[in-house]
């Protein structure tokens, strides 16, 4: 909706200007109004012949443009903006309109209302080596990728904030930073696991009893690797994938791989079989 629309002693002195032979700029000085003003003035009497108002097709929009603007921005810089926070704002600059009108007008531009996904919080350090790592094995083939067992233990929470959190947001977004709730591994009331998995599927899923340390990971990766393996069908040459957690990487943690990959090929050989298992 225009925010002011000139008189009809205005439009037509445009038009009068204009068949004069004055350009749009001349006219715009002259009556002093926008030179996009008098374009638009000119267009239409090209158009239709006339400087009349023409009737409208439907309702005039409750939202000017300038305020509907103003909203879009607000819901793209501010995701997480509320629909009463973005009627309050509306309602400051004089316009007073129902919740579903902004709604609609956030809609014609693809942004809407969607629950936002709770992911784990990354520093850049935690970024950056993601990153190193996707680039060195950039490589890799399909195959390759089918014969890693992926582990990691993780706290879930039992008890904590599990309101949802409602974002604007457009089509396959929802994994921008902007619209996503950060988490960490800690908070009231919850259990520890470890589990292993691979292309194939899930393997050995453990609640884990008292502290996490390096004895207590040791002795979960003797009781459940090889099962896992097992279950899976990695078959006697496979690749373990841990994280740099420090229990992971502890002396005492590489000295139990060496040997337990040295007993493991030992054993395989005795039954006439090759096995190769590589620990990262």
């Amino acid at each position: 909706m225009k925010s002011k629309e000139h008189t009809r002693q205005v439009r037509d002195k445009v038009i009068e200007k204009f068949k004069a032979g004055l350009g749009y700029k001349k006219i715009s000085k002259a009556l002093n109004i926008p030179r996009s003003t008098v374009q638009a003035i000119i267009q239409k009497w090209k158009e239709y012949g006339t400087t009349v108002n023409l009737p409208r097709q439907g309702h005039p929009p409750k939202l000017t443009g300038r305020t509907r603007r103003a909203l879009i921005r607000n819901a793209a810089k501010r995701p997480m903006v509320t629909l009463g926070e973005l009627q309050r704002s509306t309602a400051q600059v004089g316009e007073s309109v129902h919740r579903t009108t902004i709604s609609r007008a956030l809609h014609k531009v693809g942004l809407y209302g969607r629950v936002a996904r709770r992911k784990p919080l990354l520093t850049e350090n935690h970024k950056k080596s993601r990153f190193q790592f996707a680039t060195s094995h950039v490589g890799d083939t399909a195959n390759m990728w089918k014969k890693v067992l992926w582990s990691d233990e993780t706290k879930i929470e039992l008890f904590g904030q599990n309101a949802k959190h409602y974002v604007w947001r457009k089509t396959n977004t929802a994994h921008h930073s902007e619209h996503t709730i950060p988490t960490v591994k800690y908070g009231g009331g919850s259990i520890m696991l470890w589990g292993g998995f691979s292309s194939a599927g899930t393997g050995k899923l453990v609640r884990v009893d008292g502290k996490m340390d390096g004895a207590k990971y040791r002795e979960i990766l003797e009781e459940n690797l090889l099962e896992s393996a097992k279950d899976l069908r990695l078959g006697r040459r496979f690749t373990f994938q841990q994280d740099n957690d420090p229990k992971h990487k502890a002396r005492a943690t590489m000295e139990w791989f060496r040997m337990w990959v040295v007993f493991s090929g030992k054993e395989a050989l005795a039954r006439g079989h090759d096995y190769s298992v590589q620990v990262h």
